[in-house]
Formats: structure tokens, sequence, C-alpha cells
């Protein structure tokens, strides 16, 4: 299939559908949840692939790389988009792992408003050898013991999909 000239490649849509007006966004994000991936990344030795972030919510924290789901996209294919946009990595292997809720004072615009989020997590793991390339959001990177404390997956394990006996 022949992609129009500004779409993705993965998600089909085009970049322009991809952004909300600055007024709409805020309306939106003062008035309901905003669907998110986390993704957990791992080294070969077992460390947490972190990057300390530049803008708000939890500016200046070391945090697993993510975003919102843009409309059109699926959660996996956001979150090798965020891989892609944020660290310059491709990603092989996915593996879903849970959800993780969260609410904060401050939004992504900087304003003390009351901003929840729902991220879809996802896990993979890198070779410590690959290259990182981080984009404006983020001003360093490392590998970590552990995962921030706040971050707290809520895993699939032992859930049942309705209509469905164990």
């Amino acid at each position: 299939m022949a992609l129009e000239p500004g779409t993705d490649a993965e998600s089909g849509a085009s970049a322009s559908e991809h952004f909300i007006e600055l007024e709409q966004y805020r309306n939106i994000i003062l008035t309901v949840p905003t669907l998110c991936v986390d993704l957990v990344i791992r080294s070969s030795a077992g460390k947490f692939l972190l990057a300390k972030r530049k803008n708000q919510p939890l500016q200046g924290l070391f945090w697993t790389i993510g975003g919102r789901v843009h409309r059109g996209e699926t959660v996996e294919v956001a979150a090798r988009r965020k891989a892609r946009e944020e660290l310059g990595i491709e990603l092989q292997k996915l593996d879903l792992i849970g959800i993780y809720e969260d609410f904060y004072d401050r939004n992504t615009l900087g304003m003390e408003a009351p901003y929840h989020t729902l991220s879809v997590v996802f896990e993979t793991v890198v070779d410590e050898a690959s290259p990182i390339r981080l984009d404006q959001q983020h001003s360093a990177w490392t590998y970590a013991d552990g995962l921030p404390e706040r971050f707290v997956i809520r895993p699939f394990w032992g859930m049942v999909a309705p209509g469905r006996r164990e």
C-alpha cells in the first residue's frame, strides 16, 4: 500500500492528524485521562534504561520512555514509535506486561492542574551497546538498578476476559 507524503508508515495516519490544537488539548487533559504507553527497557544485564525528563510531569526525574498514543495507532505501534523518537532505537520483541496509572498535580503544559494518565506497559530487552540518541525532551539517560518508586505496574496476570471462565 502506498502512503501519502507525510504519513506514518506504521499507523498510516498523517503527521497533522497527530496534533491537537493547544486550547483543545488543554480542555481534554483537564477533563479525561490520557492514554499512554510506557516502556520497561532492560539491558542484557538486567538494568533499567531511564531518561531524565525536561518536561512536566516529573520534570528533572529519571523515568521510563513513553508518551501519548495517537489516534489510529495501536499501543504496540505507539510503544515502538516512542522508542524510536525518544531514544533513536528500533525495538525487536515487546511483551505486554500491565498498566500504570498516575495522577499528577502539574500537567504536560506546566499548568498546576490535575492530570490523569493511564499507560499500557510493555517490556523489552536491548543490548547495552545499542547507541542511544535522546530527543529534545530528555537531558540524560542511564541504566539503573530499579524502576522509579512511584512507577507501580499492575500486571495483567490473572485477569479473565468478560464472559470467560477459568
